[in-house]
């Protein structure tokens, strides 16, 4: 199998393009590294492509390893024909390897391995040939053996039938063919074990769909319906279809004696033992198919999410709100060093709101503050009540917005928060990291497991370890692609870049406690544990504010640092220059890329790139982000009308709408119908995490606390 064609194939890519990555990621380079510093050897692939390239890269290789396994164990039993060997090593999926391999696998004693200890293989092959012209029961007479355990002519039939039943079974084309049929043939149904009992799955207590059809979020819905076992859930096949075509396959020749017990053991066949392996199969592959999908659509809004933009220069005061235990507050200064915390208790019971108004200005006047980050827990509508009244009685311009605090009480009870805050209880942790989230969503985020940032849909319930792996690269492109400041950095945003294991990411914070700053990024190779290999994948990513050299404050890898100095020298500047915010302009007097490359010696490309950083040296990506929503009033559900229009911000795609807060507490839900005038076929054609998007109030159901909106009017 030539996996560099079929990559070449799926991809839609240059053969050579292939190739050259594959070398880089064999080399043990890491995606980022690769996207950002090899452009000119890949072709300029982005890290999408070059994430889908490494995980079918692994898939493939599996493949091939295990078709040498499956050809190894088939020839040890001297049964490889030239014909099976061909039709292994053609296969393109592990599936077809494992349905070729069936007849030749150990099995567990069954009916038919039984039958043939009991000496009945020959009557099978007798019945198989179907060429018997004597009553069956006459021939089968002489298989009867009391010491081999056959006591009647009927029990030699049957064992001879068992024998049938599981080479039938045992055909990987057969296989093939009822998988493909099922699929395209046959329908999803889902029946309540309890249809009186309320739940969430009620749309599903009578259900039937087309399994080629089945939506992904109604897959993950309907097996987590099952789970919980309020649902029963079955495959329907074409079985008519099914067993018409076994027949057709297996019985060759009208024989009145053969044909009626073939039709038996073509029925028993299918019910017993390809009917349910094919139905298992197939749920597991719609199963995997809808995870991927929810996946995929998790990482796209955790990357919207972590690449908010933050606000940086403001004295932020983090509320974290609650009721009976109050409110805990968290004043933290421009650098996300806490000032001060406290507990204030205007809610329910206590509802001391002027106690609370006192604390609150004398804070706000003591430290600055002017902006105020609440998360958007229980007692969050109280607490922004309070706020509102409160900007009304004070002098100053202090603004206020709701954070998505998901996560933050994971984050403030976990090892990581108690090493940061030891002397701090989990409320005054979770209310630093909701005033961090807005200063800097990047570097507080990813403190936290990606699951449990709340952006994705039915994450329980599937592959944790698919999950992890693609949610953790999410992260990593996000990191990277900012960038970190290799002198305040924390070690859990080290661990993100590009070659830094946790260990090294430790030892970088231990380097940086026990020798001062790092003045340049050659300092790297002197922590512990990090080599050349770690420091040409690394150092790009890393940012030095007012180090020794000015090229260590831009994202132009010290790989090409000589290059660089040529072309400033070339067009007349010095380094130091950069420090001024850098050289604006610069592109305009270069006339041809490909000539002063040439000349530089390095890739055009990497010119470009390097041309684009001394313009705007370590630029954030996300600025070209939408601001969030800073807000200075407060709205219930009840003010609600439809026929509002309103401001907000998407917190969440999902396979079916987009969920916009509108600053009522509780999110609106715009249907996949309603987002866009022409048809789309998911949500983040049209949306993602972040945007701030003019929705209409369709209807209000105050009961459910259901909120419909439409995108457009």
């Amino acid at each position: 199998m030539d996996i560099i064609k079929i990559l070449q194939e799926e991809l839609s890519i240059s053969r050579n393009q292939v190739e050259e990555t594959v070398r880089l990621i064999d080399e043990g380079n890491t995606i980022p590294f690769i996207a950002r510093y090899r452009k000119e050897v890949t072709g300029s692939l982005n890290d999408e492509v070059l994430r889908n390239l490494d995980e079918r890269l692994r898939y493939l290789r599996n493949l091939e390893e295990r078709k040498e396994q499956v050809l190894s164990s088939i020839r040890e039993q001297e049964k490889l024909t030239p014909e099976l060997e061909k039709k292994i090593l053609n296969a393109l999926t592990l599936v077809a390897v494992e349905d070729l391999y069936r007849p030749y696998k150990q099995k567990r004693r069954t009916r038919a391995t039984i039958a043939k200890e009991k000496g009945l293989e020959p009557l099978a092959d007798l019945i198989s040939l179907q060429m018997i012209k004597t009553p069956l029961l006459k021939a089968a007479s002489d298989y009867i053996s009391v010491e081999k355990g056959v006591a009647s002519a009927e029990e030699a039939v049957s064992g001879a039938m068992d024998i049938l039943a599981e080479r039938i079974s045992d055909q990987a084309e057969y296989r093939t063919y009822i998988r493909s049929t099922t699929m395209n043939q046959g329908t999803l149904f889902s029946t309540a074990k309890d249809e009186e009992a309320e739940s969430v799955y009620e749309m599903y207590y009578h259900y039937e769909e087309d399994l080629k059809k089945t939506a992904g979020h109604r897959i993950l819905a309907i097996n987590r319906g099952e789970k919980e076992k309020v649902l029963t859930v079955k495959v329907l096949a074409p079985e008519e279809v099914i067993l018409r075509y076994l027949e057709k396959q297996v019985i060759t020749m009208d024989n009145p004696v053969t044909a009626p017990v073939l039709r038996e053991v073509i029925k028993d066949s299918y019910d017993r033992l390809i009917a349910p392996a094919i139905e298992r199969e197939i749920r597991n592959d719609l199963t995997e198919t809808a995870e991927n999908g929810a996946i995929r659509v998790f990482g796209k809004n955790l990357e919207q999410l972590l690449m908010q933009p933050p606000i940086v220069g403001k004295v932020v005061l983090g509320w974290d709100p609650a009721f009976r235990t109050g409110c805990k507050l968290a004043v933290v200064d421009e650098t996300g060093k806490v000032l001060d915390t406290v507990v204030i208790y205007p809610t329910a019971p206590q509802n001391k709101v002027e106690e609370a108004k006192t604390v609150l200005k004398k804070l706000i006047k003591k430290y600055k503050i002017s902006m105020i980050s609440v998360g958007n827990g229980t007692a969050s509508r109280e607490s922004e009540t309070i706020i509102v009244e409160l900007l009304k009685e004070i002098p100053g311009q202090v603004q206020y917005i709701i954070v998505n605090e998901a996560g933050a009480s994971v984050y403030s009870a976990s090892k990581l928060a108690t090493e940061e805050f030891p002397n701090f209880d989990v409320g005054q942790r979770s209310a630093a990291s909701i005033a961090r989230r807005l200063q800097d969503p990047l570097a507080e985020l990813v403190k936290i497991d990606p699951k449990s940032i709340g952006v994705g849909q039915y994450q329980h319930d599937m592959n944790q370890k698919h999950l992890s792996e693609a949610l953790q690269g999410v992260v990593e492109d996000c990191v990277n692609k900012v960038g970190v400041d290799l002198n305040t950095a924390s070690a859990s945003l080290l661990e993100y870049i590009s070659g830094i294991s946790k260990p090294i990411a430790r030892n970088i914070v231990v380097y940086r406690e026990e020798n001062g700053a790092f003045e340049s990024r050659s300092q790297l190779l002197k922590v512990a544990k990090l080599g050349p290999k770690a420091f040409e994948q690394c150092a790009g990513f890393m940012r030095i504010q007012g180090g020794k050299n000015p090229l260590d404050v831009t994202s132009v890898h010290p790989e090409s640092y000589d290059a660089a100095k040529k072309l400033l020298k070339k067009l007349g500047y010095e380094a130091k220059e950069l420090m001024n915010g850098g050289l604006n302009g610069i592109s305009k007097k270069i006339h041809n890329y490909k000539e002063l490359a040439e000349e530089l010696e390095i890739g055009e490309i990497t010119l470009r790139d390097i041309v684009k950083e001394l313009e705007k040296p370590a630029r954030d990506p996300r600025d070209e982000m939408p601001k969030p929503i800073l807000r200075t009033d407060v709205m219930e559900i009840t003010d609600l009308q439809p026929g509002m229009v309103l401001k907000g911000t998407v917190r969440n795609v999902i396979d079916f709408g987009a969920f916009v807060d509108i600053g009522v507490h509780q999110d609106g839900l715009v249907h996949i119908s309603q987002i866009s005038d022409k048809f789309i076929k998911h949500p983040l054609e049209a949306v993602s995490v972040g945007d701030i998007v003019e929705v209409k109030v369709i209807s209000v159901d105050i009961p459910k606390k259901r909120i419909a909106l439409t995108m457009k009017f």
